[in-house]
């Protein structure tokens, strides 16, 4: 696929058909994945390819508390639910999830681990605000899978609710002392690849010198 039409057309898939996807297939995009950039090029992603079914229904109750909290949070149009990682106290909202409420049926969950020992937070020390930019080093990698599944046929999409659930996510997963749980990803063959995607346009978020400059047009 051409790399222009794959970063322009590579939507988030949450419904899959029931085709397989096998080990060759997962083990291929994962080695494409691997060239993704981090910081030192020290490549701090663990990935677990969870298939037990035990295993998924647990790792999806523990997410679906947090969607449920995180409808509850959508009160204040001005800022995303967690914001600063923050709750607002709202009460959750029961609400279907069918990625999670069918987390069995999903062809491929991958849950993606980061090794804090090998992550510079450069804003670690910034007051007022939780670190961010820790990201850079592996978030690339998840966006790296993706586009690899684009690549094959396939779609997925790179959630981020069980992070919010790690204390008792670690345990089911094995995860390492040291480790964060930075993304679930699920992949397979979707139901429909939506390839018509809605963005702003550059000139929405980007300014010359200044952020409060005059927009590039």
């Amino acid at each position: 696929m051409d790399l222009i039409e794959a970063l322009r057309t590579t939507g988030s898939a949450r419904e899959f058909t029931d085709q397989a996807v096998d080990d060759a297939t997962v083990n291929a995009i994962l080695d494409d994945a691997r060239f993704a950039p981090s910081g030192g090029n020290r490549q701090p992603w663990r990935v677990a390819v969870v298939k037990d079914l035990t295993v998924r229904r647990q790792l999806a109750d523990l997410m679906t508390s947090v969607w449920q909290e995180y409808l509850g949070q959508e009160t204040d149009s001005t800022r995303a639910p967690f914001a600063f990682g923050r709750s607002t106290g709202a009460p959750p909202v029961a609400a279907p999830n069918g990625l999670l409420d069918n987390i069995e049926q999903v062809p491929v969950v991958l849950a993606v681990a980061a090794d804090l020992n090998k992550i510079a937070l450069m804003d670690g020390d910034v007051a007022g605000r939780p670190p961010i930019t820790g990201g850079a080093s592996i978030y690339p990698f998840g966006w790296s899978v993706l586009l690899a599944a684009r690549a094959r046929g396939l779609g997925g999409v790179m959630t981020t609710f069980l992070s919010r659930a790690e204390t008792q996510a670690a345990p089911i997963l094995g995860l390492p002392e040291g480790h964060a749980l930075v993304a679930t990803i699920f992949l397979g063959q979707p139901v429909h690849q939506n390839t018509k995607l809605r963005r702003g346009q550059v000139s929405d978020f980007t300014t010359i010198d200044r952020f409060d400059g005059e927009p590039l047009r």
